[in-house]
Order: structure tokens, then sequence, then C-alpha cells
């Protein structure tokens, strides 16, 4: 589980990579749970969150340009 503050150094790509990853891995523990093989649930959560995380930094990236960009024009 990274931190925001980890999160902030890395560039739009990468946390757009680790969130489709995290994803995948999300949709193979519910696969286990489903079975009843996932030994915690609670790891469920954690990559939820985890997504969000990565994607809400994305977007403070994003709007931090566009902020930038519009201030030079």
């Amino acid at each position: 589980m990274a931190t925001a503050k980890e999160l902030k150094e890395l560039q739009p790509q990468e946390l757009t990579d680790r969130a489709k990853e995290l994803k995948r891995s999300i949709f193979d523990m519910k696969s286990k749970h489903n079975t009843g093989v996932l030994d915690s649930t609670a790891d469920l959560g954690k990559a939820r969150k985890d997504v969000a995380r990565c994607l809400t930094v994305k977007r403070q990236q994003e709007l931090a340009s566009a902020k930038a960009g519009k201030g030079k024009a």
C-alpha cells in the first residue's frame, strides 16, 4: 500500500498503470472470495482504497497542470 505522498512522486501514466493493476487484483480477490479461497477479506477494501488514492492523486496532478497552463496563457 502506497501513501499519497509516495504516489505524488509518480507520473500520471504510472498512476494509471498502478490503478489498472490494482483493479485486476481486486477482480482476482473477488473470484477467490466467491470460491472461499481468499485468506483476508480486508485486502479487498485496502485494494479499493488504493485504487481511489491513485485516481485522486492523478486527478490532482491534472488539475494542477491545467491551472499552471491557464496561468501562463
